[in-house]
């Protein structure tokens, strides 16, 4: 009777185990920022299944989950320039798959990473390549108006390709650019030179401003030597007009005259050695007067 009841409970484990599974499979959670695709028997259902809990499902879905959330992409390619040089950019792609176009993607494409290696690599490759042609040295990659305008392109393009296969790009950004090794070394040997100028731009100013101050300095004495000489000549002037004036008043004044020689003959008759002579007109000669100081002290 034990082994009969053995035999009858094993059949009953199994269908409870064989029920316990399929009911798990009557309910799927897709998680966060994804969207769950099933197939059955090889046939996409073309509704996906958003974030969340889903019941009833068929247990008998297969799954393929998107993630729906923002990614990035880093691409690194060879872009050759109008004049034939090779630069290489290091650019990033932010992206994200369309929830709503998931089922369309598996049913044409694939999963997530087989959309972005059949569709956004090849495209952003060829535009990278396009774009360069526009660009006539390569060393016009480092002028910001490029990049600007080489980002907008880029992302222009890829949205109006990628939106139609399920991949909205929001930007295309540029990390890094890499030029041929030989304009490096132009470009650095370019920058030497450039700071070399302005060193002796700099040391020319300096001299300049110097000269600039001496030249001032030696105007400011030349001013101060032409004002002691106006004064100078002005004194000089007011000196000859005051001998002037005097040789005036004495040539119109005879009594003055007559004044300043008996001056000079007082001064003169102080000197015990001199003589005086009185000129008379009548007289053949002068009549010495001898000491005429001591007599006159007498």
């Amino acid at each position: 009777m034990a082994n009969i009841a053995v035999r009858r409970g094993a059949p009953l484990a199994v269908i409870v185990v064989v029920a316990v599974l399929v009911g798990m499979n009557f309910y799927k959670t897709v998680p966060p920022g994804q969207v769950g695709v099933a197939t059955l028997f090889g046939n996409v259902q073309q509704i996906g299944f958003e974030q969340g809990l889903h019941l009833p499902v068929n247990p008998l879905y297969r799954w393929t989950l998107f993630d729906a959330r923002q990614q990035t992409h880093l691409e690194t390619a060879n872009v050759p320039s109008q004049d034939q040089l090779q630069t290489k950019l290091d650019v990033s792609v932010q992206y994200r798959i369309i929830g709503s176009m998931a089922p369309a993607i598996l049913q044409e494409t694939g999963d997530a990473a087989k959309a972005v290696e059949v569709h956004l690599k090849p495209k952003l490759r060829s535009l990278l390549r396009e774009q360069g042609k526009s660009i006539k040295r390569a060393e016009d990659f480092f002028l910001e108006e490029t990049q600007e305008q080489l980002q907008t392109s880029l992302t222009g393009g890829l949205k109006e390709y990628l939106a139609p296969k399920g991949i909205a790009v929001s930007a295309v950004l540029i990390r890094d650019i890499s030029l041929p090794p030989f304009i490096v070394q132009a470009i650095e040997k370019k920058k030497e030179r450039e700071q070399a100028v302005e060193q002796e731009r700099a040391e020319l100013e300096r001299v300049r401003t110097q000269l600039q101050q001496q030249v001032a300095q030696a105007e400011a004495g030349r001013e101060a030597a032409d004002q002691e000489a106006a004064r100078k000549r002005i004194l000089a002037d007011a000196t000859a007009y005051e001998i002037e004036i005097i040789n005036k008043a004495i040539a119109n004044n005879p009594a003055y005259i007559q004044l300043q020689s008996l001056e000079a003959l007082k001064a003169i008759s102080k000197d015990p050695a001199s003589k005086i002579y009185f000129l008379d007109g009548s007289s053949p000669s002068p009549l010495p007067l001898m000491h005429l100081g001591d007599v006159q002290g007498n």
